[in-house]
């Protein structure tokens, strides 16, 4: 499947989704979509890491991320359009949906 780079307005309607959907935590910062997760100890946060990074590899789509003892900072671009693209909301929408089972 062929990515294209989203336009602004949907992009907006992607955010809005994904906050009413989960924790109204996702911004654009620096053209990327952000998120900062923060769990109840490393141990979740590095299952949460694990779970992502194997679908992540499936997709063939890989997150920025940051991550310090409990906290997973993430952020989401797609490089070969230079912006973000359906494969970043779509990782999006899995990463909020393993964060809510923690």
């Amino acid at each position: 499947m062929t990515h294209r780079k989203l336009e602004p307005h949907e992009i907006e309607q992607a955010l809005q989704q994904l906050n009413s959907a989960g924790s109204p935590d996702w911004t654009l910062d620096n053209g990327k979509l952000t998120k900062t997760f923060k769990f109840k100890d490393f141990q979740q946060a590095f299952g949460f890491m694990t779970v992502c990074a194997m679908y992540a590899e499936k997709k063939d789509h890989h997150p920025e991320w940051f991550n310090v003892y409990s906290t997973v900072k993430v952020q989401l671009t797609t490089h070969d359009v230079s912006g973000i693209s359906l494969k970043d909301i779509d990782l999006a929408k899995k990463m909020e949906a393993t964060a809510s089972r923690g």
